[in-house]
């Protein structure tokens, strides 16, 4: 009874279709939001044999890459992005969590041995959430879940399991595989932005984010960061539209082909500066704009709710996620289920104003990886929750690991 309660609490993140394999003392369940691969890509998704079995929250935006990289001939069960991890996994085994580019959090099981083999992984920065508990009384069994609220009723020891690792059952330890050139926050670069460099992996982030075979759109504040991908996308989208399809383009481009008008969100209380600038971005970039307002008393209303979906009490993302859970609601009922953030760019880049008063440029940078290393507790965890309390995805270009992999390498007197 507990776990079909603990499964049904977290049925707003996937509400298309729920899946469920037991195997064993092992049960693998899933709540699908159907984004990529909606005609055959309900989960868990299991091998030719079912000896694998895997469940998946995210995307894996370079799964066209990695399937031609495959060196077994394989026939895909699925359209689904996710299935190449299954197949990747088959041939080099948990080595396949450094070579995946997206968003994710994943369980496998192994059942081709004597003792079946968990593998679970966290996306490089934790942009979707991901937990994990134990029973005291039998340390032995662990539970893992998108939402602390599937595993309160059964488990007394409950954790978040870090980004950028993997859990092995072989050896009941974490490890880390995200293993970036500017991870040590005491390292200081030196090299002086490249600009173009600096253009095309941020175009690049967001045009594989377009990957969809549903509606999808663009959050728009009117700020710089979210004004930087709208304006990025809507023209990526313009191209890829445009463009004679090809099949041996490395990234998945249905959602532009599919759907190439630019849908842009917006949300404020009456009059809000941001909803005017909002509006002056999308007149110009000539999306289809939407604009939603909300009272003082409907966001005092909806604190509650808020809180339940985040399962935080901190004051600053409870009162930054309240405008975005509100929206998240009006963007589901309009048909859409993906769209682009602007989270994570004034970590990267030191764009708040404490920033400005930083003493000296390498405390800067090591400000600036420090942040970057913990947006899993803050805004990407309030973009994941406040969204996917109403079965929307929110992607994040800025948070895209090639782009990091400029952007932290840029000395900080650039970024000053």
């Amino acid at each position: 009874m507990h776990f079909e309660l603990g499964k049904d609490r977290i049925r707003h993140r996937g509400p298309d279709w729920s899946g469920c394999v037991v195997s064993g003392n092992n049960i693998m369940c899933h709540e699908r939001l159907a984004i990529v691969g909606i005609d055959t890509g309900a989960q868990p998704l299991t091998n030719e044999d079912e000896t694998i079995v895997l469940t998946v929250n995210g995307e894996i935006y370079n799964h066209k890459q990695l399937e031609k990289q495959l060196k077994t001939p394989t026939q895909f069960k699925t359209h689904s992005d996710c299935e190449v991890i299954l197949h990747m996994y088959q041939e080099i085994g948990t080595d396949v969590c450094a070579k995946l580019d997206g968003m994710f959090s994943w369980a496998l099981l192994d059942t081709r041995t004597a003792e079946s083999r968990l593998v679970i992984a966290r996306d490089p920065i934790g942009i979707t959430t991901l937990y994990v508990g134990r029973v005291s009384a039998h340390p032995e069994t662990v539970f893992f879940s998108s939402e602390l609220k599937s595993l309160n009723d059964e488990c007394d020891i409950i954790e978040e399991f870090p980004p950028g690792h993997f859990f092995d059952s072989k050896t009941g330890e974490f490890e880390r595989y995200f293993k970036p050139t500017w991870w040590d926050a005491e390292r200081v670069p030196t090299a002086a932005v490249d600009y173009r460099q600096l253009r095309e992996s941020l175009t690049a982030a967001v045009r594989k984010r377009l990957m969809a075979e549903v509606p999808y759109g663009v959050l728009l504040s009117g700020g710089l960061d979210s004004s930087l991908i709208s304006s990025i996308a809507v023209r990526e989208a313009a191209r890829i539209s445009a463009a004679a399809q090809s099949d041996t383009e490395d990234i998945d481009t249905r959602g532009a082909r599919y759907f190439p008008r630019m849908h842009s969100f917006s949300v404020g209380l009456p009059n809000a500066p941001d909803l005017i600038a909002a509006r002056k971005v999308a007149k110009f970039l000539k999306t289809a704009h939407h604009e939603y307002t909300y009272t003082v008393q409907e966001g005092l209303d909806t604190i509650a709710d808020v809180i339940y979906h985040l399962e935080t009490y901190d004051v600053t993302t409870v009162r930054a996620s309240t405008p975005m859970y509100l929206m998240s609601r009006k963007i589901k009922s309009a048909g859409v289920k993906m769209v682009l953030s602007g989270e994570g760019s004034d970590e990267v880049f030191g764009g708040y104003l404490y920033f400005h008063y930083a003493p000296s440029a390498p405390e800067f940078h090591t400000e600036t990886v420090n942040r970057v290393k913990n947006l899993h507790t803050s805004d990407c965890l309030r973009a994941n929750k406040s969204t996917m309390a109403w079965g929307l995805e929110a992607r994040v270009p800025f948070l895209d690991k090639e782009f990091l992999e400029v952007a932290m390498n840029v000395r900080p007197e650039d970024k000053l």
